[in-house]
């Protein structure tokens, strides 16, 4: 079916439900949204874009996808034009960055093929229960280790059975303490010019590859990239562990 472009407000939490109530500490990423493709080939050249984009000769199979955090829409506009069965759902919670999301989808055509929820990830609700693929580039870092999880284990209710979930990231690298010492202050610094540039609150990585594996998924490729500081990595959701999806959702 094709999709309409739309934007939704962040939801109204449910009373039983304050794991998944709307943060007063939201991170303010329109103040860096015109710039952020620029600051990111300054500090890093093409490397980030790499890393979102190594995988998407395999996606492209893929009928619906769930992307969190695609900021300026680089992903998700390629995605598009390289999979064109594809429907996307973006959420974000900058308005700025969905505009230039939806600008950049639009030049590839595929606006009917878009939808864009304005909202905290944290307690977004997806409209969808049969996704085939979740994408979180550089996203997952901005969350805390409870919020993370909480996020993963209401994705997980969402997706359809063998779901991919490809995930780009910041690490520190294994390899001799050097390499280690290097990464470690390069993600410290990068915290602290997001703390300031966005008032983002979160200060290390969470164990994001030890949270996907208790919900269930697999990891099946991993790339590293700049000695190791950045990895994108594919996983899958196993068989035996793919919740069940109600009669009305498989039509």
């Amino acid at each position: 079916m094709a999709a309409v472009a739309r934007v939704a407000e962040p939801q109204t939490p449910q009373p039983d439900a304050p794991a998944d109530a709307p943060r007063a500490d939201l991170p303010r990423f329109d103040r860096v949204a015109h710039l952020y493709q620029a600051m990111e080939y300054l500090s890093f050249g093409p490397a980030l874009e790499r890393c979102r984009f190594h995988f998407i000769p395999a996606l492209t199979r893929c009928r619906r996808a769930l992307v969190l955090g695609d900021g300026d829409g680089r992903f998700l506009a390629r995605l598009l034009k390289a999979a064109p069965h594809l429907h996307g759902d973006a959420v974000d919670a900058s308005p700025t960055m969905l505009r230039l999301l939806e600008a950049r989808v639009k030049k590839t055509g595929a606006t009917q093929r878009l939808n864009t929820f304005r909202s905290d990830a944290r307690c977004f609700d997806p409209p969808d229960a049969h996704y085939d693929l979740v994408a979180t580039h550089f996203f997952l870092d901005c969350l805390t280790e409870p919020e993370a999880d909480a996020l993963i284990a209401r994705i997980r209710c969402h997706v359809a059975p063998e779901a991919r979930w490809v995930v780009s990231e910041f690490q520190i690298p294994a390899g001799g303490w050097l390499r280690s010492a290097m990464a470690r202050g390069i993600i410290t610094f990068l915290y602290a010019a997001f703390r300031l540039l966005t008032g983002l609150r979160v200060r290390r990585i969470p164990p994001w590859r030890a949270l996907l594996e208790r919900h269930g998924f697999r990891r099946t490729a991993s790339p590293p990239w700049l000695g190791g500081l950045l990895v994108s990595e594919l996983w899958e959701l196993q068989r035996a562990t793919a919740p069940a999806q109600k009669r009305s959702h498989l039509r």
